[in-house]
């Protein structure tokens, strides 16, 4: 990792986000297979760019957020995946909110664990004790993929009157 926050993997790199990113970011959020388990409908622009700048602003509010996530070789965007702070007011609240999100092109290629463990590994050198997930109770491929980077199921909470399954993943000892 670099002090910019970069991270490089053997396939992926991953970065905060910037202005440049908006159209793959737009394109992301925009197709409904992305969307099906997270909020249900494509965003708009508008709030695909109200998410960029989202973050943005969790790197400089709280030193930690969500990297762009690129192809080393191609350079191709290939998703979200991160760290926020959303205030939900779900139980939660001040413990880092682990999340990711992939380009349905990069589905079934072992991607999103290649990206999520970089984030891991970054957050357990960063000293956290603790983060926890918020995933749909239909979507298996993310619980999977959160049980596989250590995630446990903690409880089932309702989120915008739809069923979630909150997960908790302590660092290692």
């Amino acid at each position: 990792m670099t002090t910019d926050n970069t991270i490089d993997t053997e396939r992926l790199i991953l970065r905060p986000h910037r202005a440049e990113d908006f159209d793959d970011l737009a394109a992301l959020w925009a197709d409904p297979v992305v969307t099906r388990f997270i909020g249900g409908r494509p965003s708009t622009a508008e709030e695909s760019w109200a998410r960029l700048l989202r973050y943005g602003g969790l790197w400089g509010l709280l030193g930690f957020g969500y990297w762009a996530v690129r192809d080393r070789a191609t350079g191709r965007f290939v998703g979200d995946v991160g760290f926020a702070e959303f205030h939900r007011g779900l139980g939660f609240d001040g413990v880092p909110e682990a999340g990711w999100v992939l380009s349905p092109w990069a589905h079934g290629r072992g991607l999103a664990g290649e990206a999520v463990r970089a984030a891991l590994a970054w957050a357990d050198a960063s000293g956290w004790a603790r983060s926890v997930c918020i995933i749909d109770e239909e979507n298996a491929p993310s619980l999977r993929l959160g049980g596989a980077c250590g995630y446990r199921e903690a409880s089932r909470l309702t989120y915008k009157d739809h069923p979630v399954v909150l997960m908790e993943r302590l660092r290692p000892e």
